[in-house]
């Protein structure tokens, strides 16, 4: 698939997904680039919409590399794949881990 822009983007997955339209549904955007597919789909869907906050674990060597993410309420999602391929030990990925969540509370009001 290709998409125009993010807008785009969102109206195609509504497309996709407009069997949900009317289901007790919530629509969460990731910020930098996720809300405004998110703000489409919500629309499309008749559903409400809404910002999850996160945080890229990028590998040590590799920050742009996505190992995984956290979020708010001490959510983190890891991509076993990459840290196996990466060879990321518990030691290090749990080291990204801190320091991306004391950069993400010094970013807080």
């Amino acid at each position: 698939m290709f998409f125009m822009d993010r807008c785009d983007a969102g109206r195609q997955l509504a497309a996709r997904l407009g069997h949900l339209k009317g289901a007790e549904a919530v629509v969460l955007g990731l910020p930098r680039g996720g809300v405004p597919v998110a703000a489409e789909v919500a629309e499309a869907l008749g559903a409400p919409l809404d910002v999850c906050l996160v945080q890229k674990l990028g590998v040590p060597f590799q920050p742009e590399l996505g190992m995984g993410a956290i979020g708010e309420g001490g959510v983190r999602v890891v991509n076993d794949d990459v840290v196996r391929a990466a060879r990321i030990t518990p030691e290090e990925l749990a080291g990204v881990e801190a320091r991306e969540r004391e950069a993400a509370r010094s970013r807080l009001p």
